[in-house]
Order: structure tokens, then sequence, then C-alpha cells
């Protein structure tokens, strides 16, 4: 990920010294204490072994692009910072810092306070100007950040800057009068925050769709207005607004504002299928209007972020390889490892665990996300075979700290008979 700085306005719309973006200059003074509690030794020991771990018949490789990427450490290295630069007073963060469930509690056992959701954005009810309130690496709304600066208190924005990136691509699609399509989940942060940037202009407009089903819906209803066949009956105008209830803008409406579309996503989707709609947009544009039509009316941007790409790219590269299993290591409510395990689970058995302690190495059994959009659990026994040569791949997403996939990494050795210290 790359940082880049917010507009200018943004960076000055709160007092002197109270918005924070670049960190408070204590790097150094909290490094022990990330390194702590984040590395991991055998994280290391794969990668001075060209990502390989064999002991016996039990190989083990682990994806080249893996794990916290440059937005994530630099968002949880600022909140280490925030706490050491204000011991006395009280840290509000506002939800999650990242999607990690062993980051957030170590927050929490410093004495950040974790700020509930309310509506699309969060409670700041408690908050008062003496206060410090963190923004998660996700973003919050302009709704939001105009709360905050209402109140005057410090605000530590560790905000990524690949999402700053995707913000300024949807602020110019609003300016020049384009509904801004976005790819993702209308109740994740970060999309929550991206689509809040076309209210910058008046009539600004936005419609989030999950997947490519629901982009083929728009698409349907943007042909079947023009008179152009659809594969299948386009939704009515009412039963449109009752599916995007919660996924548009309080004022959108299908018939007015899918004539200029320019499609944005939220970055750690799917990179392929972020791609995929974009190019199947375009082309229903020109089959409902001509190219003439879409070559003005319609625009596309890559805006997945290269840490989520690159996880990607090593997912595939690794699936290339003879697997019998995959192991992903990475929170439940994590995006982007949600699409990690979607993309093994196409070419070989997957295991989404949030923690590797939902691996019970005892009774070699695992409790697992089930792959899908549904957030189910699942629990499996004798899921790694004891005996017999296994060749188990393993990767995390951008939120899971080195040392959380270290302990994944030793509790599969253990299951096969293998001490972890002799691996070193």
């Amino acid at each position: 990920m790359t940082d880049s700085a917010p507009p200018r306005s943004r960076e000055t719309s709160l007092a002197d010294g109270s918005y924070i973006r670049k960190g408070f200059g204590l790097k150094a003074e909290v490094q022990d204490t990330l390194a702590a509690d984040y590395t991991g030794q055998l994280v290391d020991l794969l990668r001075s072994r060209e990502y390989t771990l064999v002991a016996g018949d039990t190989t083990l490789r682990l994806a080249k692009e893996f794990g916290f990427c440059y937005g994530v450490e630099r968002a949880v290295d600022y909140a280490y910072q925030t706490r050491r630069k204000f011991p006395e007073r009280r840290i509000f963060l506002a939800g999650e810092i990242i999607h990690n469930p062993h980051v957030n509690a170590k927050l929490k056992e410093m004495g950040v306070i974790f700020l509930a959701a309310s509506g699309k954005g969060f409670d700041y009810s408690g908050v008062v100007p003496a206060d410090v309130v963190i923004l998660p690496a996700f973003g919050v709304t302009i709704q939001d950040f105009q709360t905050l600066r209402d109140l005057g208190c410090v605000v530590v924005d560790t905000t990524c800057g690949s999402v700053l990136n995707v913000w300024k691509r949807v602020e110019v699609y609003a300016r020049d009068g384009f509904t801004s399509l976005i790819h993702g989940k209308y109740y994740h942060e970060e999309t929550r925050a991206t689509a809040s940037q076309v209210e910058k202009y008046p009539g600004g407009q936005y419609l989030v769709v999950r997947d490519m089903n629901e982009a083929e819906m728009v698409m349907e209803y943007i042909e079947a207005r023009a008179g152009t066949p659809t594969k299948r009956p386009a939704l009515s105008r009412d039963a449109f607004l009752e599916k995007f209830a919660r996924a548009a803008s309080d004022h959108f409406d299908p018939d007015l504002h899918l004539d200029r579309i320019g499609v944005a996503n939220q970055t750690t989707m799917l990179a392929r299928e972020s791609l995929a709609i974009g190019a199947a947009l375009g082309e229903a544009m020109a089959r409902a209007y001509g190219a003439a039509h879409r070559s003005e009316h319609f625009r596309t941007f890559d805006t997945i972020c290269s840490a989520t790409q690159d996880r990607q790219d090593a997912v595939v590269e690794l699936l290339g390889e003879p697997l019998d299993l995959m192991v992903v290591v990475g929170g439940y409510n994590s995006s982007n490892t949600i699409s990690l395990a979607a993309l093994c689970a196409e070419q070989v058995l997957t295991f989404h665990i949030a923690d590797p302690d939902e691996i019970d190495v005892a009774h070699n059994s695992v409790r697992y996300r089930l792959i899908g959009p549904h957030h189910a659990e699942s629990e499996q026994t004798s899921w790694i075979p004891t005996l017999g040569p296994l060749r188990v791949g393993i990767t995390a997403g951008a939120s899971t700290p080195n040392n959380k996939i270290g302990e994944a990494v030793a509790r599969i050795f253990q299951i096969r008979g293998v001490d972890p210290t002799t691996l070193v």
C-alpha cells in the first residue's frame, strides 16, 4: 500500500495540532513492543528456506506474499504511538483498527476504547474535546469526520493510502456527475467511508454491488430501459430499489442515475471479479446505447490495492503446485482474507481459520469458516491425515500478524507428530 496525503481541506479542517496523520515520531520507542507482539520465528524460518519447511514426509509451503501489509503495519504502529504519546488521556477507536481479533484485543488491553457502530458511522456521544480518537485503516465517513471536527478532539488518522486513492476517484466521479458503482460490501467500514465521498457534491450518488450477480442485475436494468434484450427479466424499479435499499445513496433512482457510471471498488475484493465487473458494465452500456455513449458516460479504474493483488497473485502461484490442502489464516470479517480463501477453495481443500487456536492438536480437529457469503462456521475432525506424505499450503490475510501464522504452522506440524522446535 502507499501512503498519500489527504486533500488539504481535510488536513486543515481540525484545529492546528489536533489532526495527526504522520505519527508522533515515536516509532523507535514502540518498535520493541510491536516486535514482541507480532513477530513469528517460524515465519522467519520459512522465508529463509524458500518458504518451505520439510520434516519427514510433511511439507509445508508458505505463499510468498502474506500477512501484514504496509497500510496495516502503519495503522497498528500509529495506534501504539498514540497510546505512548497520551498515557493519561482516554483514547477511542472508531470500530476496529484492522480486522484481526488479536490486534484489536491487544489494543483493548492497552486501554483503547472501541466505539460502537451507529447508523452508517460510529457513536461519538461519549467523546469530549480532551479525548483522542483513532481512525482505522479503513477510514471513516465524511459525516464521522465532521462530527469529530465539531467535537474538537485530537484525531489520529491511520486511513490507508490505497483507500484514500479510491476516495479521490469516487470524489471525481461525483464532481463530474457520474454515479459511483462500487464493487464491495455495503456494510464494510471501508465501503461506507468510500461511498460517503460522493456527498461532497450536491446530487452525488452511489450504488454498491457485492458480486457479478448483483452487477448483472444493474446491467439488465440498464439494457431493459434501452429496449435491449436481456438474459433474464430485469427487476422492476420498485424491486430494484428494494434489492439495493441498503446499498445505495439515499436519493438513488435507477431511472435517473444509471446513465453515467464510474466503477470503483473496495480495495480488498477479489481483483479479477472487480475487473470483470468493470468490463461487463462497459459492454452493457455499449449494447444499450452504443460505443460513443459508453465512451462519454462510463469510466472504470482498477483500484484494488497492490498488497491485496500481490497476496492473491502469490496464492495463485502456490496453487500451481500439488497441495493436499490449504490453510488461510485471518479474521472472519477480513474481506481480503475471505478473497484469498475463495481463490484457494477453487483448487484445493481449504480451511479458513480466524486464529491458530481454532486448531485442536490433541483431537486433530479444526473450527473454520465455510467458503461462501453466509459467514457460517463448521468443525471437522481428522482434518489432517496423520500418516503418509502430506503437502500443506498456508497463507494469511493482510491483517494477520506473523506470530499467528507461525502458531498455525506449529500446530500443523504437531498434529503430524513433529516437534516444531526441531525445525529451527
